[in-house]
This record gives C-alpha cells, sequence and structure tokens, in this order.
C-alpha cells in the first residue's frame, strides 16, 4: 500500500467511509486501460489533473490545484481561465508534480486536495453524472470504487463548477 493509499483510507475511517472497493491491478498508463481493469464504465473514472494557474490581478501568484473531471471527458481551459479570471492556465510538468505531491507520476495522482495532496480541490460537475467514482490512489497499480456522494463528502471540494466538454 502507498503512502497517498495510507492517508486516502485514513480519511474515509476518519469520515466513516466504509463502502468502497480498493483494487490492485496490473499498471495502467490511461483512463481507458483503468476502466477495463476495474471493470467500470469510463464516464464513472475520476481524472485528477494537478493544473498552474495564475491570477492575472497578483502576478506574483503561481498557484496550483487538483482538477477532477470524468475520464471520458476533455480540459476544457477555457471555462478554468474565466473562472480565476486569468489567461494562463497549464498542466503541472513531471517535476513540479513529483514536488508537489511527494513523488507522484502523471496518471497516479488521487483526486483529493487539501486533505491530502495540501492543493485546492475542483471538481467538474461531469462527476456527478454517475452513481460511481474510480480512481487512482497514488499509483498506477492501485484502485478505490466509491459512490460519488461519499467521494464529494470526503473529498470536500472547494468548488464544483463546469470546466471539462466531450
Amino acid at each position: 500500500m502507498t503512502s497517498h493509499q495510507e492517508m486516502i483510507i485514513k480519511l474515509f475511517e476518519e469520515n466513516r467511509i466504509t463502502d468502497y472497493h480498493s483494487l490492485h491491478h496490473a499498471p495502467t498508463k490511461t483512463s481507458e486501460e483503468s476502466a477495463k481493469v476495474r471493470g467500470v464504465d469510463l464516464s464513472s473514472g475520476g481524472k485528477a489533473l494537478v493544473l498552474k494557474y495564475l491570477n492575472d490581478s497578483d502576478e506574483e501568484s503561481n498557484t496550483f490545484g487538483v482538477f477532477v473531471m470524468s475520464a471520458s471527458r476533455k480540459l476544457h481551459t477555457k471555462a478554468i481561465k474565466k473562472e480565476f479570471k486569468t489567461k494562463n492556465v497549464r498542466f503541472a510538468n513531471a517535476e513540479e508534480l513529483a514536488g508537489l505531491t511527494n513523488g507522484l507520476v502523471p496518471g497516479s495522482v488521487p483526486p483529493f486536495g487539501k486533505s491530502i495532496l495540501n492543493m485546492e480541490l475542483f471538481v467538474d460537475t461531469s462527476i456527478q453524472d454517475n452513481d460511481i467514482i474510480a480512481f487512482n490512489c497514488g499509483s498506477l497499480t492501485d484502485s478505490i470504487i466509491m459512490s460519488t456522494s461519499d467521494y464529494i463528502a470526503v473529498a470536500q471540494p472547494t468548488k464544483i463548477f463546469s470546466f471539462s466538454k466531450e
């Protein structure tokens, strides 16, 4: 069990979340591969992206956040730019990601904010279209499947808004 997975399980215990399924599987590199090994629809996958956004009103403010959306959808950066009144949104590079997340690699980021990754958490409305959410929990070989309502309750997103497109 990874340290991130241990932190997630501890968070579940602290919040009395018991109805979830942990799954150890072969390494997956894409959301499609992950959905297949989990035995769930691609749309129920929670894709967690670490993005850097610059607040144009404060030139010194370089902020990273975790943005979670359905794995069946594409990122709509214009919506994020509009929400944060910025012209600059980009993915964290591999080095930044590792530094911000205690060594995680792309594809292994769990969909949690301050409670696990010490960043703001933003959830796309597409996550609420499914009864369940399935996500990587700190590795490319470990996943959790749980109810979306329990996920939202325990993850406590900073904001839920639309930032994806088909």
